[in-house]
């Protein structure tokens, strides 16, 4: 059998916890094996655990879940970990601070249950979650603007564009199009794994932890430009 997804919950407001994690447990192969009431809290479950995903609310006393992001995507011990930010639309602003610092993406606290769980499947995949399209755009929209302090130490920078090859290049442009393997395989005439080990180097070469960051190094170096399709 393979091993369960494991999950850390992080919210302020306990009944959203609680309904979290009946969702969470009630579906095979996954678990949640922490729940954290503040973004102090989340960073200490996280390293005691290393969960494959925590969800993170993004406003919470004291500690907030923006710099509980960045504390836990700085850490080495906890690179395999991916952060979901549960937000509303309205701390856009603040999702792509997350994004910046190397959260994996985001998703509405009015999400469906099957919405929620095909997120968390879907991070600790190590894809990005920046779906749907019209997300993605706003997304980009904000990254396109000049980059403010959000960014973790040693998160991925324009500069490290000049070591990819013209093909991770041209990946990259595709992911950042939110365009899967499979698509990407099609428009480039390649095979899904050849378009995988692109992806792959390419975050190596950019110290990328997952396609979210990929898709914010894409737009910060002005690789891709908002509205390009």
């Amino acid at each position: 059998m393979t091993e369960p997804i494991t999950v850390v919950l992080a919210d302020d407001q306990a009944l959203l916890r609680s309904a979290f994690k009946v969702l969470v447990d009630s579906e095979p192969g996954m678990r949640v094996v922490g729940e954290a009431a503040d973004g102090a809290a989340a960073v200490r479950l996280a390293r005691a655990h290393v969960p494959d995903v925590v969800l993170m609310d993004i406003r919470m006393p004291g500690t907030d879940g923006l710099a509980a992001t960045r504390e836990i995507c700085a850490d080495p011990a906890l690179g395999a970990v991916r952060v979901v930010m549960l937000t509303t639309f309205e701390a856009d602003e603040y999702v792509v601070q997350a994004l910046r610092a190397g959260a994996s993406g985001f998703l509405g606290k009015g999400a469906e249950p099957e919405e929620l769980l095909a997120a968390i499947r879907i991070a600790a995949a190590g894809e990005a979650l920046l779906s749907p399209a019209a997300t993605k755009g706003l997304i980009a929209r904000f990254l396109a603007q000049p980059q403010g302090t959000g960014q973790a130490p040693g998160a991925p920078g324009p500069a490290g564009l000049e070591g990819l090859t013209a093909r991770e290049r041209e990946v990259l442009v595709q992911v950042a199009r939110g365009l899967s393997n499979d698509q990407i395989g099609e428009r480039l005439a390649v095979s899904p794994l050849t378009v995988k080990t692109h992806v792959n180097r390419a975050m190596a070469k950019l110290g990328a932890r997952d396609r979210a960051q990929l898709v914010v190094v894409a737009y910060e170096s002005g690789l891709v430009q908002p509205g390009t399709g």
